[in-house]
């Protein structure tokens, strides 16, 4: 009979005037039974899930999470007059920009870093992308 473990976290941060957000994750796995007898690979197990369910957690609060509850990544607003965050670069733009930054031989990571202090394309917002795309293509002749 397997062993079921449960790790959830939740967590809630600061947002821009005086608001604040939170996300919560809850995971339930099953592991080998086996692991009852060896508390420290049990141990390790618990760890690493947990460890997952941490990284998940501070992603999704981070915004760099694939959550699909908004599409895009746009917010619904927060209901306390604050500015919506900006919408997340659409899929067709993301595969734009790579497309691009592959044919004209840019490190694209490099380039993310450097610009939008990011490490994906999905990181970026819709306008940012934007306006990558825009200045790749100003590229093309010889950047």
């Amino acid at each position: 009979m397997p062993i079921k473990l449960n790790c959830g976290l939740s967590r809630k941060v600061a947002d821009q005037n005086y608001g604040s957000r939170g996300a919560s994750i809850n995971v339930e796995v099953e592991v080998e039974s086996s692991l009852a007898g060896n508390p420290t690979a049990l141990k390790d197990r618990i760890k690493r899930i947990f460890g997952l369910v941490r990284d998940s957690l501070t992603e999704e609060l981070n915004g760099t999470g694939n959550g699909q509850a908004r599409p895009n990544g746009a917010s619904t607003g927060t209901g306390n007059g604050q500015k919506a965050p900006a919408r997340a670069a659409t899929q067709s733009q993301i595969r734009a920009i790579g497309a691009i930054a592959k044919r004209l031989r840019i490190n694209l990571d490099e380039l993310l870093g450097q610009r939008f202090q990011v490490k994906r394309a999905q990181e970026l917002s819709i306008k940012q992308a934007s306006q990558l795309i825009d200045e790749l293509n100003g590229n093309k002749e010889g950047g």
